[in-house]
């Protein structure tokens, strides 16, 4: 049995009271290591006794090979982001992968992060919409680490990259104000350098010409209340406007309800975040399939895994349009 002074169980202690080698308890729990049935069922009955855990961390130090995955993003206050990471972190454990949260919202963390990350020796590391500058994964890559891109946007060898058909969804919001009659249309985003920011006013713009356009220094509820501040004051006479994000949507409707001559304008934001549906804002909005993203992102470092120097990919999950009765 483990002794008393001791707060983890060790393999060792498996091995006592099994009566077999501490080699036997590796093989058993290491995936595909050939040990008997007798064996076996013999470690998995001492260890289920004495609650034995695996220790990944000696394992990852004497293998050079681990289940941890990073995740690195940035905002954790944002909405979307959060309901991201949740199926990010159901289908990695489905794959057996242990996630490690990276918060980069502080620049001078990556360093650090980029670091930590590496200690642990990890499979393969996805990075979010709004995570660092895209050096971070250059330095993954340079490792032989695979990278996955969600929603963002880079040409390098080993990355893939999962994104939202943001074009569809601007053709679908661009289609719903038509066929509400609206013609005098405004876009509000985050920074223009900003991928899915980008990617949704190009194609909006393209469908309508006319339409004008303000970019604000990110994507939070306060940006949008200024932004349709800024933009109704320069063009008053807007009927509708599309936000590159359900929280700029919910600042600029808070701020069009506070003044009753823009009450008319209809707002439709993009992601679906839970907020959207709340009854305050009834938000319509484009949704985005986040389980889908995380699958696909999850498959992709699986893909990877197998083959690090097979051409990169892209693959487009579709959106739709989520009415209620904001527009």
């Amino acid at each position: 049995m483990a002794s008393e002074n001791k707060s983890w169980v060790t393999a060792a202690d498996v091995a006592r009271l099994a009566g077999v080698s501490r080699s036997a308890v590796s093989r058993t729990f290491t995936p595909g290591a050939s040990v008997s049935e007798p064996t076996r069922k013999k470690v998995m009955a001492a260890a289920s006794e004495l609650g034995y855990q695996v220790n990944i961390i000696a394992r990852t130090m004497i293998t050079g090979n681990s289940n941890f995955v990073g995740i690195i993003t940035a905002g954790f206050d944002n909405p979307f982001r959060s309901k991201l990471l949740a199926p990010l972190v159901h289908h990695l454990a489905l794959q057996g992968f242990i996630p490690l949260l990276m918060n980069a919202d502080d620049p001078q963390q990556l360093a650090p992060s980029l670091r930590q990350l590496l200690s642990y020796h990890v499979t393969g590391v996805i990075l979010t919409s709004g995570a660092p500058p895209l050096s971070l994964a250059e330095e993954y890559l340079s490792k032989k680490i695979p990278v996955t891109l969600i929603n963002r946007h880079a040409d390098l060898p080993g990355a893939d990259r999962i994104c939202s058909d943001n074009a569809q969804g601007a053709g679908l919001v661009s289609a719903l104000f038509s066929q509400q009659g609206l013609h005098r249309l405004a876009f509000i985003g985050e920074d223009a350098a900003n991928f899915s920011t980008s990617q949704r006013w190009q194609a909006f713009h393209q469908c309508q010409p006319q339409a004008v356009a303000l970019f604000c220094p990110n994507g939070g509820y306060q940006a949008g209340w200024d932004a349709a501040e800024k933009l109704l004051a320069d063009y008053p006479d807007r009927q509708g406007l599309f936000c590159a994000t359900d929280m700029l949507a919910m600042g600029a409707l808070d701020y069009l309800r506070q003044h009753p001559a823009f009450s008319a304008i209809k707002v439709v934001g993009f992601d679906d975040i839970p907020q959207a549906s709340f009854a305050a804002y009834q938000l319509t909005t484009i949704q985005q399939d986040t389980d889908q993203l995380a699958l696909l992102a999850v498959h992709s470092l699986l893909e990877r895994l197998k083959n690090f120097s097979q051409p990169s990919q892209q693959k487009t999950v579709p959106v739709q349009l989520i009415r209620r009765h904001s527009a």
